[in-house]
């Protein structure tokens, strides 16, 4: 009955991913994950705690996305230099970016075929590809 203590989902997500579960991991684990598949920004994220009550800096913030990133429980969506997206959905799909509002749409995986890759650099391996389509207002 994990489902009947408050951040028992998350606990068991931190654990599962080898991560220590502290206060503030837990309440981010959960502000992140109860919510279904989405997109935030960390400035989002840091947002949505302080408005939930959760002292946590955004260095914080950064470094627990960091964190669950590296263990596999995030997909960092970077749009441009400086600016990264942190998706839920870690499964193999690609995205829509609408430049006007910033938001990122989910595209299926099996919706885009990727084709004559290059070899990647001696020593190195090919673990994914990422597609962000960006989008705007059609020209009149």
């Amino acid at each position: 009955m994990s489902g009947s203590r408050p951040f028992a989902n998350a606990l068991e997500l931190l654990r599962d991913a080898g991560l220590r579960p502290t206060r503030q991991r837990l309440a981010l684990a959960r502000l992140l994950f109860d919510r279904g598949d989405r997109h935030v920004t960390a400035e989002q994220l840091h947002g949505e705690a302080i408005a939930a009550a959760v002292p946590v800096s955004l260095a914080t913030v950064y470094n627990t996305l960091h964190q669950l990133v590296g263990a596999g429980l995030l997909r960092e969506v970077v749009v441009n230099p400086g600016r990264s997206y942190f998706d839920t959905n870690v499964s193999d799909h690609h995205h829509f970016f609408l430049e006007e509002s910033g938001r990122l749409l989910d595209i299926p995986g099996d919706r885009i075929d990727v084709s004559n890759v290059p070899a990647p650099p001696a020593g190195t391996a090919i673990r994914r590809v990422d597609v962000v389509i960006r989008i705007g207002r059609e020209a009149d």
